[in-house]
């Protein structure tokens, strides 16, 4: 069981927006009237957060799709109140100035697009540098076009992409963010929707941890090479880079690009599992595109508002939502849907209810047999004085739960897990119950979430976690938790 304890394992809390359509520059602004979207304000988090939000920053939890390499490393977390996020964290050089950290994490945490992956947060404590953003589950440009396993991505798809990140580059220059560093198809991630957003991590200013460019000198804009310096032009070269990658679905070298259009090659640019599905005007003219972007001179580029115009032009399918384009299997509710009550068992009938006693007499009936092996690794642990004490504060915390004294319960079940010698999910329920006996509704979610990484397919855990969020307030989130957790042991009970 102990061994179990580092896979982060979340409980997902869906919020159903639907799909964006094609929005104007001027409507991606806080969300924009059409897009209706809630922002989170931007918080400087505390170290001890982040940590419980990534299992203690566990290698379970880094994720490549946030398009970062060493030695700077993405995790992925959940916040206390069930939200998924990206973690960034620097390696110990970088940001030495913790002043200039917090004035660039604050300058990027206020930009708000439907276009960005949003910077949400970050931490500065010590020697540690974080930032915190939104975090994007379908993966990066780089996954979907060069690691493809069913299908390639589809045309219209390809020039949504195009369009969605001119617009976040022309909104960000709008808001004197016009420069974005290493600009690369891995820095392009997708939504819950499908929708491409920028990852905001490029938008912060170059520190100590690294160059502002890849060490792919093939890929560098020429005024790079020359004064290490990044400026809009270059962001524009870099643009250009990931039009070719979208026209040709492979990581094709500038110069070598255009020597193949200067040779009126256009065949061998264009991604061949596509041929047949996008017209001749559509390639010649990202090919265009793509070309003035690549401009060995700076001043001969395009600036991205006319990127925006041009591309514009060129969308097809603009009402088919980015998740039927992407093939991404997606959740949609009908009214019908909304208005058919979930079948509920008398655990998620109590849940709703928020009928403490009623979970009290369940979690008492059902004791410890959902706790897998426990029993087995108890017999096999060496008989220290440690582990009777620890084995004393269970027994002990047991009576107090089956009393009902809800704080000798927490003492109890708090010393049993703080000695660190065994893992048991139902300990977390039981001082989940007690924390919320004690209307520490907070704590009493921090155990229920604890419950199932401990224990990922355990429906009690998420039941917990239904009823903690009503008693905080959080009522659609609840409705969603006490439906993952029917749906949960409706299939355990079908196996």
């Amino acid at each position: 069981m102990g061994g179990r304890c580092s896979k982060f394992s979340f409980c997902w809390f869906h919020s159903h927006f639907k799909a964006s359509s094609v929005l104007e520059s001027s409507d991606l602004e806080n969300g924009g009237e059409n897009a209706k979207k809630s922002w989170p304000s931007f918080k400087e988090f505390r170290l001890e957060q982040l940590k419980s939000a990534t299992g203690g920053f566990s290698a379970d939890n880094i994720v490549s799709e946030h398009g970062e390499k060493a030695p700077n490393v993405v995790y992925k977390g959940r916040l206390d109140d069930g939200r998924l996020i990206a973690v960034k964290r620097f390696n110990r050089h970088a940001w030495p100035d913790h002043r200039q950290f917090l004035e660039e994490a604050r300058a990027v945490g206020s930009l708000r697009s439907e276009r960005l992956s949003n910077l949400i947060g970050c931490c500065c404590e010590g020697e540690e540098r974080l930032l915190v953003a939104e975090f994007m589950p379908q993966e990066t440009l780089a996954k979907h076009l060069f690691h493809w396993e069913n299908e390639p991505m589809k045309w219209a798809m390809r020039l949504r992409v195009a369009l969605y990140l001119a617009q976040a580059l022309e909104y960000c220059s709008s808001k004197g963010r016009a420069l974005y560093h290493d600009l690369n198809a891995y820095r392009v991630l997708f939504d819950k929707d499908g929708n491409p957003r920028l990852s905001c991590f490029g938008l912060m200013k170059n520190s100590r941890d690294g160059k502002s460019y890849s060490t792919n000198l093939a890929f560098t804009p020429p005024e790079y090479l020359r004064t290490g310096r990044v400026t809009p032009e270059s962001v524009v070269f870099s643009f250009g880079t990931v039009l070719l990658d979208l026209m040709s679905g492979k990581h094709i070298p500038p110069s070598h690009a255009l020597d193949l259009i200067r040779g009126k090659n256009f065949a061998m640019l264009m991604d061949s599992a596509l041929e047949g599905h996008f017209s001749n005007e559509d390639g010649t003219e990202l090919v265009r595109l793509a070309t003035r972007c690549l401009q060995y001179e700076a001043r001969e580029r395009p600036n991205v508002k006319s990127l925006v115009t041009s591309l514009t032009s060129l969308q097809k399918e603009a009402n088919v939502p980015s998740y039927v384009l992407m093939g991404i299997p997606h959740e949609t509710k009908t009214e019908e849907d909304e208005q058919q009550p979930l079948s509920l068992t008398p655990f998620g009938d109590a849940c709703l209810r928020a009928d403490l006693t009623a979970i009290h007499e369940i979690l008492e009936k059902v004791g410890y047999k959902d706790d897998e092996g426990i029993a087995n690794e108890l017999s096999f642990q060496m008989w220290t004085n440690q582990m009777q004490e620890t084995l004393n504060s269970k027994k002990q915390g047991d009576a107090a739960f089956r009393s009902k004294d809800s704080t000798t319960a927490i003492d109890c079940y708090t010393q049993f897990i703080e000695g660190g010698t065994m893992v048991s999910p139902t300990v977390y329920a039981r001082r989940c119950l007690s924390y919320l006996m004690n209307e520490n509704a907070q704590e009493a979610l921090n155990d229920a979430m604890q419950a199932q990484v401990v224990s990922p397919d355990w429906a009690t855990a998420l039941y917990l976690q239904a009823v903690c969020l009503f008693k905080l307030g959080m009522e659609a989130d609840a409705q969603q938790a006490l439906k993952d957790a029917t749906l949960l042991e409706s299939k355990k009970t079908k196996l």
